[in-house]
């Protein structure tokens, strides 16, 4: 296992130096597929979607899914450090992706590659490294399951610091339109969107959805974007907005829309209702089998591509949620190694 964790890691460092944004993730693709060749493990790839089945494959059996992404987001203007540069200080192993998601990433390769010869495993296992994660695109995993058996439960690589995220808040992204009259700034005018503005934020911050989860509390509504207005000398017609509405697994995707569009002040419209919540019940064996291994379960506020899958899915990982998407990014070298290990003993109960 101590080669295997140094291979992972040494993956890793050449998928930080690889530019891999979302729906660029060609380099990297290749850079796994060759990781599958050097371990003799056939693999198959669809668009920057790279895939591969245990030896013993039975179609009778349930299908465990092992799926993380290789893209990453773009580098934020704060960085200090080239962020596909990746180099260890102090114990981090710093650059773009190292910890959302790549150190989940290369610990689930390693798991897969540990037990890929298992002559006669409980579970089949498949294993996923897909793109498009972080834009939520059309060619990432949703593109994939289509063509894969059916899945009975999944492991989504995410960091988590080795807890047991056992649900997950989904997304709706909604078009927010405050109407109003267009006129010149010279002549009265009582009806100016910009001047709603109050009213409609008040709303917005003071709403509460009656629901409330055990796991994932309450639904999250924030408004992230206002536009409004081309000329100092013209009162527009409307002020558009962007809200970010996180969802417990108390409510559909659906329940949310019909709701807000009946109560809300304002005309809103979903970009998209398939980001739904997901969880798994805490007496499914994997997640019994992590809580036997001291972990701790909880309930996840940010979306992964938990949201595209139907089955069962335990979101899981090394390296810490807060970082992602930081200046400077790093995961702990120390974190991949007890996320491989951590990872093997949970499949070694119930596989």
């Amino acid at each position: 296992m101590k080669n295997l964790t140094e291979e992972a890691i040494a993956l890793l460092h050449d998928l930080i130096a690889i530019k891999s944004f979302s729906s660029e993730e060609d380099s990297t693709a290749a850079r796994i597929e060759q990781w599958f060749a050097e371990h003799k493990i056939p693999s198959k790839r669809q668009d920057n979607n790279v895939y591969a089945f245990n030896a013993a494959f039975d179609k009778n059996k349930p299908s465990l899914l092992l799926n993380s992404h290789h893209d990453t987001v773009r580098p934020n203007s704060a960085y200090t450090k080239d962020p596909f540069h990746p180099h260890v200080e102090d114990g981090k192993l710093y650059g773009l992706g190292s910890n959302d998601a790549g150190g989940a990433l290369v610990s689930l390769l390693a798991l897969f590659t540990h037990y890929y010869a298992h002559p006669d495993p409980k579970y089949n296992l498949i294993m996923a490294a897909t793109a498009e994660e972080e834009s939520s695109g059309s060619l990432g995993l949703n593109s994939l399951l289509p063509i894969l058996p059916p899945i009975d439960v999944a492991i989504v690589g995410e960091p988590t610091l080795m807890q047991l995220a056992i649900a997950e808040k989904g997304l709706i992204v909604f078009d927010g339109i405050i109407e109003g009259t267009a006129s010149h700034a010279a002549h009265p005018n009582t009806d100016n969107p910009i001047l709603k503005l109050p009213e409609v934020i008040g709303w917005l911050k003071n709403f509460s959805f009656e629901k409330v989860s055990e796991l994932l509390g309450p639904v999250k509504m924030t408004i992230t974007q206002l536009n409004a207005g081309k000329q100092h000398n013209v009162v527009p017609a409307q002020v558009d907005m962007v809200i970010d509405v996180r969802v417990n697994d108390c409510y559909s995707n659906q329940e949310i829309v019909t709701l807000l569009q009946k109560e809300a002040p304002l005309t809103m419209t979903p970009r998209s209702i398939n980001l739904n919540s997901s969880s798994i019940p805490e007496d499914h064996p994997l997640v019994q089998a992590g809580i036997a291994l001291g972990r701790t379960t909880y309930g996840s506020p940010t979306l992964s591509d938990q949201a595209k899958l139907s089955c069962p899915s335990l979101k899981l990982g090394p390296g810490d949620s807060t970082r992602s998407h930081t200046a400077d990014e790093f995961i702990y070298i120390n974190e991949i190694e007890e996320g491989i290990a951590l990872y093997i003993d949970l499949l070694n109960k119930i596989i």
